[in-house]
């Protein structure tokens, strides 16, 4: 029986991942530009008519992690498949797992770590495809601040999103270098990651990721020092996920299969051609992309999204979501009845080179 502490925690959690992403500080801004993205056509009337319309509901606006998606707009190959995909920024990209496990959205993008969350929660979402190999979130200091690993951050400010999965994951990277979540000042500042190590308020933040903010800080000549997850104690886990939900792939399977099909050829394409990929995130997403971080954000994610190891893109390791689910609810993050196996299928991706 999970101590009062534990059960506060995790309670917290079932909350805090529909709720903590609210302070999003980017949400006002996309409320009044939220794309929505149709696939334009080639064929005939009769060919318009005959496609099955879905939603891709993102993460975040428009970035390099979201290329694949923008060529395989711009290249066709979700028409290809028969579908009409309005790819969109929700006005709250933390509702994403909630509308796709309702129905309201087909399908999405999301995190290893909220996905377990909102499972934990009884949100009925699935991962088809793992999009980002390996962890993009780390733990990030000014390089003039002298803070190499975790040890260095002893007795320092640490600045982090109110993610309580965020705790988690600063907390093993501490205790994997002798330190504990007492030993440092841990400070809410929403997602203002970047002002607020700029500005010094804060000596770290943890929740940023190596391939955006810390190429963003860089561009205004403050280069930073990144502590990887993985490499200090976190279990290897996938950043970024495309889901869809339990009744979606079991009612319909083959739009399931057309749509991550058209999806995997729209990675395979930027891995091919990164900067081409850009230059159609720009051209569909306008103004909301950073285009200076994007072009060299692509460069860090290739080998993320093909680490060479797994069998094609998009594949998910059974170990890896037993170990990191595991993880998660040594933390106290979600249900221990939570099951790694339920919460993800190959079998789309298997079938994507079909």
């Amino acid at each position: 029986m999970a101590s009062p502490d534990e059960e506060d925690k995790m309670n917290k959690s079932k909350i805090g991942w529909i709720n903590l992403r609210v302070k999003f500080w980017l949400t006002a801004l996309f409320m009044t530009t939220a794309l929505a993205l149709v696939a334009c056509s080639s064929g005939s009337d009769d060919t318009i008519k005959t496609r099955t319309s879905v939603s891709l509901a993102l993460d975040w606006f428009p970035n390099s992690n979201h290329a694949g998606i923008y060529a395989a707009l711009e290249q066709g190959y979700f028409e290809e498949e028969g579908l009409e995909v309005n790819v969109y920024t929700p006005a709250d990209p933390s509702s994403v797992l909630q509308t796709v496990g309702a129905g309201r959205d087909d399908f999405g993008i999301s995190y290893q770590t909220d996905l377990l969350q909102a499972r934990s929660a009884g949100v009925p979402v699935v991962a088809i495809t793992g999009i980002v190999q390996h962890p993009l979130n780390s733990v990030m200091a000014l390089e003039t601040s002298d803070i190499t690993r975790p040890s260095d951050l002893r007795g320092k400010k640490i600045g982090y999103p109110g993610i309580p999965s965020n705790e988690g994951l600063l907390a093993t990277m501490l205790a994997n270098d002798g330190l504990s979540l007492d030993d440092v000042e841990l400070i809410d500042i929403g997602f203002a990651l970047t002002q607020s190590l700029a500005a010094g308020s804060v000596d770290a933040v943890v929740g940023a990721y190596w391939t955006h903010e810390s190429i963003v800080l860089e561009q205004e000549n403050l280069p930073v020092n990144v502590m990887r997850m993985e490499e200090w104690g976190v279990p290897d886990f996938y950043e970024l996920v495309l889901v869809t939900s339990e009744d979606k792939v079991a009612q319909e399977a083959e739009v399931v299969q057309k749509l991550v099909r058209a999806f995997s050829r729209g990675f395979e394409y930027a891995l091919e051609n990164p900067q081409t990929s850009i230059d159609m995130l720009v051209k569909i997403g306008g103004e909301t992309v950073l285009e200076d971080v994007e072009r060299e954000g692509v460069e860090l994610l290739l080998p993320m999204w093909d680490d060479g190891v797994a069998p094609q893109f998009g594949w998910q390791e059974q170990a890896r979501w037993e170990s990191f689910t595991d993880w998660m609810k040594s933390q106290g993050l979600i249900d221990q009845s939570v099951s790694a196996s339920d919460a993800f299928t190959n079998r789309f991706v298997e079938g994507a080179g079909s």
